[in-house]
């Protein structure tokens, strides 16, 4: 029981990070530039923010399960490329592709459809009925414009997920790079209207987005294709969208929770901000701020816990058990560690960085409460997180989906309406609640973990 039980050694270190730190840079600087984004659209007044905080947050249920659709099937994409089945995955692949093109004609539907009552919904709270009427437009706006890039994203992910489970994580981390340039420069240049261009306002921080969507999806595809000796997979991956069956059927059995869990957790967040956006209109201001604040730090557990799941699945897919048990343990410690650091920083700027804002002071005040509150319970978040992608790397997807989303809807969002409708509870009260009630998942995750349920290696099935 000496500290080498959940202290690694340097080449344990370098093979985590190696796999970690790419996806890291990649998150974060891709966050970092949304933050900028985000202070830009902030600069124009809280009715342009307030309206693309809210487009933003319907799009993150459509991302999220477009994530749940790649990593259902990444999960056997690791576990096949650490067996060393290349034909099983590019099956995986396919199955992306077709599982991710039904997702984004369903999501185009819904959005055109039902966008502007969705919108609707975050805006009943207390507030000016003419910042209301302008968020309301501002959404709608931003919203239409932001399908057009949803293909690309698509593609984006299908690609990107594909070569980090086979070890390439340096394409997409570029290509994520190049793309978070792209959006920053245009986005100068298009919100304000600079050198010339017109000044669109947050029409042009849509506009932005989408080129680099393009722009990466373009880089990912490219490469792929033209590095066909590293990632030979990709050979003829187009040719058919054949996916023998039983795989296919197995794939669908595992993945579906996942969608569904990403999908459900994430409604579940949209929820909850709607349950915070009911005690005023200035909340949903305080929120996006908070929140574009804590996507930049939790980047850092974020990406580690896309490690474990990628690390440990190709482990338990090569049949190295106890090598998979000791390498999730350690790597779950050094995530805790590495949350501390984040949280601290978070917690150190958080009376600071609402004052970016052009916003009022009653706003700036609930975002700083917001952002001590994230801080102070990052390594909770964080330990549930990598708990998530622990039970994930072993294909326990039905677990994993009780374990995260199941959880959200049926004990957080239950607890954030009853409070939110039925009491006078001050909000800062109500975002504390609700974000704590996360320890009880640590509490699971951590016996679950030591359970040793998680262990197993699926791509066995296929044989």
């Amino acid at each position: 029981m000496g500290p080498n039980r959940y202290i690694g050694d340097r080449r344990f270190y370098r093979t985590a990070l190696s796999v970690a730190l790419p996806i890291m840079v990649q998150n974060g600087i891709t966050n970092f530039v949304g933050m900028l984004d985000n202070i830009m659209v902030g600069r124009l007044g809280p009715s342009e923010m307030t309206g693309v905080s809210i487009a933003n947050t319907l799009l993150f249920v459509f991302a999220l399960a477009v994530f749940g659709a790649v990593s259902g099937a990444g999960i056997f994409g690791a576990q096949f490329f650490g067996k060393g089945d290349l034909d099983g995955v590019r099956y995986s692949f396919r199955f992306k592709l077709l599982e991710c093109l039904g997702i984004l004609a369903l999501g185009v539907f819904v959005f055109l459809r039902f966008g502007s009552g969705l919108i609707e919904i975050y805006l009943r709270g207390e507030g000016k009925q003419t910042h209301i009427d302008e968020s309301l437009l501002f959404g709608k706006r931003y919203l239409n414009l932001m399908l057009l890039g949803l293909p690309a994203f698509v593609l984006t992910q299908c690609y990107s997920s594909t070569l980090r489970e086979s070890g390439q994580t340096v394409v997409p981390m570029t290509a994520g790079l190049v793309a978070v340039g792209v959006n920053f420069v245009f986005n100068w240049l298009l919100i304000f209207g600079r050198l010339g261009l017109p000044r669109l306002g947050s029409d042009g921080a849509a506009a932005a987005t989408v080129l680099s969507r393009f722009v990466e999806a373009g880089i990912v595809m490219v490469w792929s294709h033209r590095h066909s000796q590293k990632v030979p997979f990709f050979r003829g991956a187009w040719r058919s969208m054949r996916i023998p069956g039983r795989l296919a059927g197995n794939i669908a059995k595992r993945g579906a929770p996942l969608i569904l869990n990403e999908s459900l957790w994430a409604a579940g967040q949209a929820l909850l901000i709607q349950c915070y956006s009911l005690r005023s209109y200035d909340v949903v201001s305080a929120t996006n701020i908070a929140a574009t604040l804590g996507n930049v730090c939790n980047v850092a557990f974020m990406s580690m816990g896309g490690a474990i799941g990628i690390i440990v699945g190709q482990l338990l897919g090569a049949g190295k058990t106890e090598q998979a048990i000791d390498t999730d343990r350690k790597l779950i410690v050094f995530t805790e560690i590495t949350c501390l650091v984040f949280g601290g920083i978070m917690a150190g700027i958080s009376g600071v960085f609402p004052r970016i804002y052009n916003v009022d002071a009653s706003i700036r005040a609930l975002a700083s409460s917001f952002i001590l509150i994230n801080a102070g319970l990052m390594p909770i978040h964080a330990y549930a997180n990598a708990a998530y992608f622990t039970l994930r790397s072993g294909g326990k997807t039905l677990i994993t989906f009780l374990f995260d989303s199941v959880f959200t809807c049926v004990v957080v969002v239950p607890v954030a309406y009853i409070l939110s409708r039925f009491t006078e509870l001050p909000i800062i009260w109500l975002f504390l609640i609700c974000q704590s009630l996360e320890l009880i998942k640590c509490l699971v995750g951590y016996f679950m973990i030591r359970s040793g349920v998680w262990i197993q290696t699926i791509v066995k099935e296929t044989e």
